[in-house]
């Protein structure tokens, strides 16, 4: 368990138009850019230069600043990745002075249910975390008892509201996102390649509603677990369908590498590619002529270019493309505490903010489910880089 709070400096975010600008100026600073092209650690945890203390027993009494528990792997299979939320997360109370909150880090890998428990008795009133959905599950009924909302870095839908709001990028808004650009360039008719298991469900389901919604529609769709054989089968199978303007591989930019050489050989010589947010995390894509030409959509990259670059400087590696959410619901918090009185209850009505927030990966906001609704643009794979072809929306719909 680690302990972060610092001294007061310029704070928060307001609204989307005021927010972005403070996102990029608490950012700001760095001379210098990590390269897209530079890979994060695989393996190990990314330790922090500044080494946190561990208080023990128990918390010291806080009249100033409100409680916040930071929920993350710290060991495990999963580790660096929550030690790049945690460092990101670190950086957020650097750069907004940490004035009014306290973030303490609990280790899920140690068991999710037993760090939401020491979280509440520790006294923190809202948790940001866990990442993965299994430990949202376990560890919202702890949290739902306490009266302590969570602001989860999970995707999975199924585990959202009642006291649970989820950070993470959900597939289904980018499938939305692509689709609906793809149908404003003249494509009418979409096919889909889809992985066997509960993702691949989920995005064939968003799949079909963005098509009939956007007025194009679906001609073929084939679902293939994760071997070059069935991949295969399943281009095969696709090619006995009616011809398509784009198609979809709701997938991993490594599956679409396997996957986009056979069907230009059958049955989608001249198709368009379609991704989905999930691309983002592979730079590496933008060398392949494969997939020269695919659109995708996603979080647009600026400002987390500089929190890279940041994180690097300071910690010596390049982070995780997740652990921009660290950083963000740092904001976040921030944020509502200026307005939260300590030793209260979390306003969760704050959350509820229909105009959004920003950040580091754009605009967002809760709808009822509790799933961050985020302003998504749709990017181009070109020669050696990522061109963006159509801007995240500068408002969001009413």
């Amino acid at each position: 368990m680690a302990e972060a709070g610092r001294r007061p400096q310029p704070a928060g975010i307001k609204r989307w138009r005021a927010g972005v600008l403070v996102a990029a100026m608490l950012v700001a600073g760095c001379q210098t850019i990590v390269p897209r092209g530079e890979r994060p650690p695989t393996q190990g945890p990314d330790r922090p230069t500044q080494v946190d203390t561990p208080i023990t027993p128990g918390l010291p009494d806080d009249q100033e600043r409100h409680r916040i528990a930071l929920l993350v792997p710290m060991t495990g299979a999963n580790a660096a990745v929550g030690q790049s939320i945690a460092n990101a997360a670190n950086l957020a109370v650097l750069d907004t002075g940490g004035q009014r909150i306290r973030i303490t880090t609990y280790d899920t890998a140690l068991g999710a249910g037993a760090a939401a428990q020491k979280a509440v008795a520790e006294g923190n009133r809202v948790i940001l975390g866990p990442l993965l959905s299994e430990d949202v599950a376990a560890v919202a009924p702890i949290a739902r008892r306490a009266n302590v909302p969570l602001l989860s870095f999970s995707n999975d839908s199924t585990v959202a509201g009642n006291g649970v709001y989820l950070l993470g990028y959900s597939p289904a808004q980018a499938i939305e996102r692509v689709v609906g650009y793809a149908r404003s360039r003249g494509v009418t008719s979409f096919a889909g390649l889809m992985p066997n298991g509960v993702y691949g469900q989920r995005a064939s389901t968003a799949f079909i509603r963005a098509v009939e919604g956007a007025g194009g529609r679906v001609v073929g769709m084939q679902n293939y677990d994760r071997s070059q054989r069935s991949i295969a089968a399943a281009v095969t199978r696709l090619g006995q369908t009616s011809s398509y303007d784009a198609l979809l591989i709701a997938d991993s930019g490594g599956v679409a590498l396997q996957a986009a050489p056979l069907i230009r050989k059958g049955s989608g010589p001249s198709a368009r590619f379609l991704g989905t947010e999930l691309w983002n995390t592979e730079p590496s894509l933008s060398g392949n002529p494969v997939l020269r030409g695919a659109w995708f959509a996603s979080v647009s990259d600026g400002l987390y270019n500089q929190l890279s670059a940041k994180y690097r400087a300071r910690y010596g590696k390049a982070p995780y493309r997740l652990s921009s959410l660290g950083y963000d619901a740092v904001l976040l918090v921030t944020r509502v505490a200026r307005d939260w009185k300590p030793g209260t209850a979390f306003p969760v009505r704050a959350l509820a903010d229909q105009g959004g927030f920003a950040g580091i990966d754009g605009a967002f906001r809760f709808g009822r489910d509790g799933i961050a609704e985020r302003a998504l643009a749709v990017q181009q794979i070109d020669a050696g880089k990522f061109t963006t072809v159509s801007a995240a929306p500068a408002r969001f719909a009413e």
